[in-house]
């Protein structure tokens, strides 16, 4: 009888995973074993040569199915590294990209200009689906005051037990519709937000993995991308303090199509773009 070893069963992994296209194959191989067998990556090596019971293999091959059929990663082990941390996530909530560190970033930084002049900051996140960006925000800034509005009843779950794991200052998450459920007063001095973006009709163009299990309503921008940037634009400009900010995550692609709309708003006083690390344009900064 074939005896399979951690090394061996990872050898064999990596090529079932590459005849069928699976993104990184040799990492998703290592991330399911260790998952499957209770270790950490690290584990898996200084452990090479151990062999598997006939329960550990079974419960690897079930995790193999799950990844051949598109599901992402994330799903299956039911965490996703962001900034710090490893954040939970689950079946219909979006899950974070490093993309969107940048937006993190980038908050960061106005925020800390605040500290240096001895404010104190009312933030609030749109739409915080794991809450991997307010957290991390509130995490880095532990001076402020934080909030977050979230329509999904799955993902706003999934985002209050991470701040309970995870959150090293109070982040005071709610169920709402981006700035709807939010009083006229007191006003904020930074509104972040990644919005949906994609237009409608790209939508069946993603890969397998975002397009058939991510959450569709935090995916789908409408027919040109940009149904809920105008929604956020059209509540910020009445919800910011003066020199207020309302940064949003858009679409690589999206920069001349927000010069134009950012033109119907006319709170907007100011307008920047930032680049994330592959040198898309990633963020709009708007200024009040």
């Amino acid at each position: 009888m074939n005896v399979w070893s951690i090394k061996s069963i990872l050898s064999w992994a990596d090529t079932y995973f590459s005849q069928r296209s699976v993104d990184s194959p040799r990492l998703t191989a290592e991330i399911l074993l260790a998952q499957a067998l209770g270790l950490r990556r690290l584990d898996l090596y200084l452990q090479h040569d151990r062999p598997l019971e006939k329960q550990e293999l079974a419960a690897f091959k079930i995790l193999i199915r799950r990844r051949i059929a598109r599901e992402p990663v994330a799903y299956i082990t039911g965490h996703k590294g962001f900034f710090k941390e490893q954040f939970r996530v689950a079946p219909g909530v979006l899950i974070p990209r490093p993309d969107t560190e940048t937006l993190v970033e980038t908050a960061v930084e106005i925020l800390s200009e605040m500290e240096d002049c001895g404010r104190q900051a009312r933030v609030i996140e749109l739409g915080v689906g794991s809450g991997a960006v307010i957290i991390s925000i509130a995490n880095a800034c532990k001076s402020h005051l934080y909030f977050g509005s979230e329509l999904s009843s799955a993902a706003l779950a999934v985002a209050c037990a991470n701040a309970k794991s995870f959150a090293r200052t109070p982040v005071s998450l709610f169920r709402g519709d981006w700035l709807a459920a939010v009083a006229p007063q007191p006003l904020f001095d930074l509104i972040v937000s990644n919005p949906p973006y994609i237009p409608s009709a790209d939508i069946e163009f993603l890969a397998p993995e975002v397009r058939d299990h991510e959450p569709r309503q935090a995916l789908d921008g409408g027919v040109d991308g940009l149904d809920a940037v105008r929604v956020i634009l059209a509540q910020a400009g009445g919800r910011l303090l003066p020199s207020g900010h309302l940064i949003l995550e858009i679409g690589f692609d999206q920069k001349p199509l927000i010069k134009s709309l950012v033109q119907g708003f006319s709170w907007v006083t100011e307008l920047d773009f930032i680049k994330d690390l592959g040198g898309h344009h990633r963020l709009a900064v708007f200024k009040k």
